[in-house]
């Protein structure tokens, strides 16, 4: 019986995992958001950039822990519907793949352009939440889609524990390949070169205004749905 039991766990736990996992890779993009990271932190020593990708890793971690475990309940308490936090985000992440296809490394740029216009003390660990996680690494995207994966969650008492575990792992996965992805950042961009650098970044911002379009089509084709139910 525990066999059986502990079987159904872990096969409830590796869907879910198998589901999150990939889901918040495609919207996080670690590789697409390493070269932003380089081109922000253009300069810096190298023992502080491996700090900073340490914080945004970790700050990713907590976000995604928080829109998975919390946000359908923060949700319901202000009446905000699923298909509505749905289709925002589908809005948000589609602009922005946009801005990113069409601006090409001008939002990077610009940012460069702000860090050497500051003081060097103390500016890359200020800058490691904001905006190097939110909302460059995990934004609106990342943010509607755990709360979407956290909302799918199983009734209690039916694999409801082992569906959280393979989210939480699967989050964790993903602050890692962050984690790992930022500190090779300047590797990566020296190993590619700027043209090849260009082009990652602009097949990156095509798939994930690829993965804007089908949230909004999901988001809408739910909502249709239900008012021909209604």
């Amino acid at each position: 019986m525990w066999g059986e039991r502990l079987l159904d766990f872990a096969q409830t736990g590796s869907n879910a995992f198998l589901l999150a996992f990939p889901s918040l890779f495609s919207i996080i993009n670690p590789v697409g958001g390493a070269f932003i990271f380089d081109s922000v932190l253009r300069g810096v020593d190298l023992g502080e950039r491996n700090v900073v990708a340490g914080r945004i890793g970790l700050y990713a971690l907590l976000i995604m822990f928080g829109a998975l475990w919390i946000g359908a309940y923060v949700l319901n308490f202000f009446g905000v519907t699923l298909d509505a936090l749905r289709i925002a985000g589908g809005l948000v992440v589609t602009a922005s793949g946009w801005g990113l296809l069409s601006g090409g490394d001008e939002r990077s740029d610009r940012k460069d352009a702000e860090r050497t216009s500051r003081p060097s003390a103390g500016d890359p660990l200020q800058m490691a939440f904001f905006p190097l996680t939110l909302p460059f690494t995990t934004g609106p995207g990342t943010i509607a889609v755990a709360i979407t994966l956290g909302a799918g969650r199983p009734p209690v008492g039916h694999g409801l524990l082992a569906f959280f575990v393979g989210v939480s792992l699967a989050a964790a996965a993903n602050a890692a390949a962050i984690w790992i992805a930022y500190r090779s950042a300047g590797r990566m961009t020296a190993l590619i070169g700027p043209t090849a650098r260009q082009v990652v970044v602009r097949l990156s911002a095509f798939l994930l205004m690829c993965v804007g379009v089908q949230i909004l089509v999901s988001a809408v084709g739910g909502v249709i749905m239900s008012w021909r139910g209604a």
